[in-house]
C-alpha cells in the first residue's frame, strides 16, 4: 500500500478498534476515568452513549484492558431479543455447564453460584455490553435482574453498557424505570473539535511509525474536520483515502486537495460518509495500479528470477 512511501510501519487509520491508538484527548480519558471510578465504587450500572463512529467500542476495549487482575470481565457484543438469550450469553461466559437445558430459575441460580465463587476468590465480575441499543426491553430488564444478585455488602455483578443514542430512548420505556434508577454514572461521547482532530491525526501517525515532517497540512486538517464533523470513524476513512490519493500522485504531504478528492470519492462533504463509491477517481485508480504493478514485479522476481 502507501506504507513505505510515507515511512509507516502499519496502516494508521484502520477501522479496527486497536487500543494502542487510544488518545487521551477531549472527553475520552475523562470517560475512561468515569468508568474506572464507577467500577471502583461498586456501582451496579454505568452507561456510555454516543453517535455512530464516536469510539464507543474502542473505549470499551480500553476499559477491558485497563481493569486489573482483581476483575473478572465478561465482554458481550451480540443482540439479545429475549431475557433467556441474555442469560444464556452470560452463563456461557461464566462456563455454566449445560446452561441451555436449564429453566430460568435454575439458570439464575447457576449464574449466582458462579458469581459467588468468583467473589470468594476475591474477583469482582464486570459485564461489558457493547452495542447495548440492540437489546430488547426484555433483555434490558434481564440485566437488572442479574444485578439483584449480591451479598450483604457487595454486588456480585457490575454492568457497563455502551450504546448509540437510541439506548437513551429505549430506557425511557416505563417498564425500565427500575433499571434507569440504578444507572449511577452516565457519559455521552461527543465528536472531536478541530484542535482534538489535529492531535488525533498526529497521534495515529506516530503510533503507526511515522517520524517525518508534518504530513497533513493545516488546510487538509481543516477540510477533514469540516467533512467529518469530528467523528473518528469518518476521519479514519477520509484520512486513509487522502493518503492513497497523495501516494498515487507521488506526493509526500497530504493537502486539502487530496482530502477533497477523498471526500468526493466517499460521496459526502458533510461528514456523513455514505457507502463507498465503487467508481474510483483517477488518483485512487493510479494508487491502486501502482500497488498491483509492484506486487506483480515482486512475485516475478521471487518466483521466476526475472
Amino acid at each position: 500500500m502507501y506504507l513505505e512511501h510515507f515511512g509507516l510501519k502499519e496502516a494508521p487509520f484502520s477501522l479496527t478498534p486497536n487500543t494502542e491508538y487510544f488518545l487521551n484527548v477531549q472527553g475520552y480519558q475523562e470517560a475512561l476515568n468515569t468508568l474506572l471510578v464507577g467500577l471502583e465504587n461498586c456501582d451496579a450500572f454505568i452507561k456510555v452513549t454516543g453517535e455512530v463512529g464516536t469510539g464507543k467500542t474502542l473505549l470499551c476495549r480500553k476499559l477491558y484492558n485497563s481493569l486489573g487482575e482483581q476483575y473478572h470481565v465478561i465482554y458481550l457484543r451480540m443482540p439479545c431479543t429475549t431475557e433467556m438469550d441474555l442469560f444464556f450469553a452470560v452463563a456461557k461466559a461464566l462456563r455454566v455447564k449445560e446452561y441451555s437445558r436449564l429453566t430460568k430459575p435454575e439458570l439464575l441460580n447457576a449464574i449466582e453460584g458462579k458469581l459467588a465463587t468468583l467473589h470468594r476468590l476475591g474477583k469482582r465480575t464486570v459485564l461489558l455490553v457493547d452495542e447495548a441499543q440492540t437489546l430488547s426491553p426484555r433483555a434490558l430488564e434481564a440485566l437488572r435482574l442479574l444485578t439483584n444478585q449480591e451479598t450483604e455488602t457487595d454486588k456480585l455483578l457490575q454492568i457497563v453498557m455502551f450504546g448509540q443514542s437510541e439506548l437513551d430512548e429505549r430506557l425511557k420505556n416505563p417498564r425500565l424505570r427500575q433499571l434507569r434508577q440504578r444507572i449511577v454514572f452516565s457519559y455521552s461521547l461527543k465528536p472531536m473539535d478541530r484542535h482534538a482532530l489535529g492531535l488525533y491525526i498526529h497521534h495515529r501517525l506516530f503510533v503507526a511509525g511515522y517520524e517525518g515532517d508534518v504530513l497533513f497540512t493545516p488546510k487538509a486538517l481543516d477540510m477533514l474536520y469540516k467533512a467529518s464533523n469530528g467523528i473518528p470513524r469518518v476521519v479514519n476513512i477520509l484520512s486513509h483515502k487522502a493518503l492513497l490519493v497523495g501516494f498515487g500522485q507521488g506526493m509526500h504531504r497530504v493537502t486539502d486537495q487530496h482530502v477533497s478528492r477523498a471526500v468526493n470519492d466517499s460521496g459526502s462533504s458533510t461528514g456523513a460518509v455514505k457507502a463507498p463509491n465503487l467508481s474510483l477517481r483517477p488518483e485512487l485508480q493510479l494508487g491502486i495500479a501502482v500497488l498491483i504493478v509492484c506486487g506483480v514485479g515482486l512475485f516475478l522476481f521471487e518466483h521466476l528470477g526475472v
